[in-house]
């Protein structure tokens, strides 16, 4: 995992692409996306998350193809998206390679263990999903697209939000 010298949309004083300063001024979900693998588990943090409601309902999002996550969620097909609140940041900078993580980020928080992938205790939710069809390119990431096989909320937490480089307590 690489710890990057900047954020990916923190703002510069060099002029960033107007897609790129549009996306940053859409308000993202904070989510972690994680599964088990035979070296233990392995997650991402993804913002770009899409949720349609339906029978079955469906989980979409922008994963990094160079990311454990995706090599993982290629070989087992299954997930699972934990909601973050405010108190996550410093996990969510960690799992996305911003923030250290000495003995790696699922240390730095208290998981419970599902048939889908870790779950953060105390998120404000979470749903476990299968693998839909093959991912397909979206600009430098890939669309990758689940079946919601499960799906549980916490009232008593809030979620977090992104926009313009800042997490927003809702």
């Amino acid at each position: 995992m690489t710890i990057h010298d900047t954020h990916p949309f923190a703002a510069s004083g060099q002029p960033r692409r107007p897609l790129r300063r549009f996306r940053g001024r859409l308000p993202a979900p904070v989510t972690i996306w994680a599964t088990y693998t035979p070296r233990g588990p392995v997650g991402l943090t993804v913002s770009s998350v899409a949720v349609a409601d339906g029978e079955p309902g469906e989980v979409v999002g922008l994963v990094d193809p160079a990311s454990d996550l995706f090599d993982a969620v290629l070989a087992t097909g299954r997930w699972a998206v934990s909601l973050l609140g405010h108190a996550d940041r410093q996990l969510a900078d960690a799992m996305a390679g911003l923030a250290p993580a000495p003995g790696g980020p699922f240390r730095l928080a208290q998981w419970r263990e599902t048939d889908w992938g870790p779950v953060l205790a105390g998120s404000p939710g979470w749903l476990g999903a299968h693998l839909l069809t093959d991912p397909v390119e979206a600009g430098w990431s890939m669309l990758v697209r689940g079946v919601v096989d499960h799906s549980e909320i916490d009232e008593s937490h809030a979620p977090v939000a992104y926009v313009r480089g800042q997490y927003r307590e809702l």
